[in-house]
């Protein structure tokens, strides 16, 4: 039984940490706690009993050993970033913080391979890379400051996801600490391996299943020839069915972004490209890549489907300068947000790519019906939707109202036959909606794995499974049940 905040005796557990870590690495002041309290869903706030540092596996290993030995609940945090609540402390834990596991250990370019520690920043392997002519093909739009181990715990994905793949598909082997505090590895540096996949059954777990320490990934060649075409439209079904005629002629982009009107002029009005133009009620962002003469026959193939389908104006560049300024914009859609309204609340959804002009105008009309703003950027092309919803904080109600509002289009999500998440996870965010998608013998059954890795229910707490204590539309779902154990 895990002790009360009033019950439990910090000290003996703190000067544990510290003969492991030192004192520098293990934070205890009220006042620099509030720095852990929430990640990028800055909605929900807990603050950590104490916060450590480690900075190699070993003293993961110790500081879990720790946790495990005195009942400690433990979540792990990397960058920050996340925007599902999932490295949200709960009340008396520890926050395991990666930051200062950023080293590069390995490059072996012979057979494209990479080994990092958790803390490493996603755009860091790139940079370690290109010069030698290759690249980490996984980036999200935080990947300037998102870091490879939350990456790996929420399987993120980013624009380049649709043609080579979402975390999963380049993680090859990891090395982790389990909520014992055991040591093992799993995969390798070998494309495949026999046995159970449990590199694949880790990545996405967000942090219930164990802390990971080293990841061993795959990285790309550069293609030799790389254009992006802009597309504008003056409705939202002739963007979405150029999305949909792209795939059906055989065509993979390395990425196919759209945004609406409203995310354009936000995007204008804070980043001043001016090369989005401001009155199309929806723009398509299409990239294609390979040899010099594939990219040419794709990009005029491309080019030609979207002026059939009603496409004013069509842009394109290959020079990485002018690519980079037209990729600028949706890469910095959300701090734009940031910009128009004090507070904003994301979503992540997936739909089929045939749904997308059905959903978009239902999502129209649910912010009417709730009376609040809603932007629109997603991937297009995996139909993987990013709606955020904007405003204030301070006004007592509102937050309570878009949560409402962002549970309805996930909902809707799921009734044209798509998921409640494509990248960010469920977290604490999402919990409630996982009967809407899974069975209670499908939650059962998820359960029964993480007791399997996690049999204490120590590492990562009331995350991921909704439960009485946690959501109400657990109880009325169905999800309170004797028979199933609740973490």
């Amino acid at each position: 039984m895990v002790a009360s905040v009033a019950q439990r005796n910090w000290q003996p557990t703190i000067q544990a940490f510290e003969a492991i870590l030192g004192a520098d690495r293990v934070v205890r002041r009220k006042e620099e706690l509030l720095v852990y309290e929430c990640d990028g869903l800055t909605s929900y706030r807990e603050r950590p009993a104490v916060v450590v540092l480690p900075k190699t596996t070993a003293e993961v290993a110790a500081v879990v050993e720790v946790c495990d030995r005195n009942h400690i609940p433990f979540v792990t945090r990397g960058a920050g970033t996340g925007l599902s609540g999932g490295a949200l402390p709960i009340v008396d834990s520890v926050l395991i913080v990666t930051a200062c596991m950023r080293d590069i250990l390995h490059i072996d370019l012979d057979n494209q391979r990479i080994v990092v520690q958790p803390g490493v920043v996603n755009n860091w392997i790139t940079q370690a890379v290109s010069g030698a002519g290759f690249y980490y093909a996984p980036d999200p739009s935080s990947q300037s400051v998102c870091s490879i181990g939350g990456n790996i715990a929420e399987n993120s994905g980013g624009v380049h996801c649709l043609k080579y793949g979402v975390t999963t598909n380049h993680v090859l082997g990891l090395k982790l600490v389990l909520p014992t505090g055991s040591i093992v590895e799993l995969g390798g540096a070998a494309t495949e391996m026999p046995g159970y996949d449990l590199t694949g059954l880790f990545v996405g777990s967000e942090g219930t299943l164990g802390i990971v320490t080293e990841i061993t990934l795959r990285i790309l060649k550069s293609p030799e020839a790389t254009r992006v075409l802009l597309a504008d439209f003056a409705s939202v079904e002739a963007a979405g069915k150029s999305v949909s005629d792209i795939i059906s002629a055989g065509i993979i982009p390395a990425g196919m972004e759209m945004m609406d009107n409203f995310s354009i002029n936000a995007v204008e009005d804070v980043v001043a490209l001016d090369c989005y133009p401001r009155d199309a009620v929806a723009i398509l962002l299409v990239e294609v890549d390979g040899s010099p003469a594939e990219v040419e026959a794709s990009a005029e193939q491309v080019a030609t489907i979207c002026q059939q389908n009603g496409a004013r104006n069509i842009a394109s560049a290959t020079d990485p300068a002018a690519r980079l300024r037209l990729w600028q914009g949706r890469k910095a859609a959300f701090a734009a947000m940031g910009k128009l309204s004090p507070d904003y609340y994301v979503q992540d959804g997936v739909i089929p790519r045939t749904q997308l002009p059905l959903v978009l105008k239902e999502v129209e009309a649910l912010g009417e019906k709730y009376g609040y703003r809603v932007a629109n950027v997603f991937h297009a092309g995996d139909g993987n939707l990013h709606p955020l919803i904007l405003y204030n904080h301070a006004v007592p109600g509102q937050l309570e109202a878009v949560e409402a509002l962002g549970g309805d289009i996930l909902k809707l999500c799921v009734s044209v036959g798509g998921s409640i998440s494509g990248e960010h996870g469920i977290g604490a965010d999402k919990r409630c909606y996982m009967p809407n998608m899974f069975s209670a013998a499908d939650l059962e059954t998820m359960q029964w794995v993480r007791q399997a890795f996690n049999p204490q229910g120590l590492a990562n707490p009331t995350k991921i499974f909704p439960t009485p204590k946690t959501c109400g539309e657990a109880a009325m779902s169905g999800m309170n049940r004797p028979d199933i154990e609740q973490f």
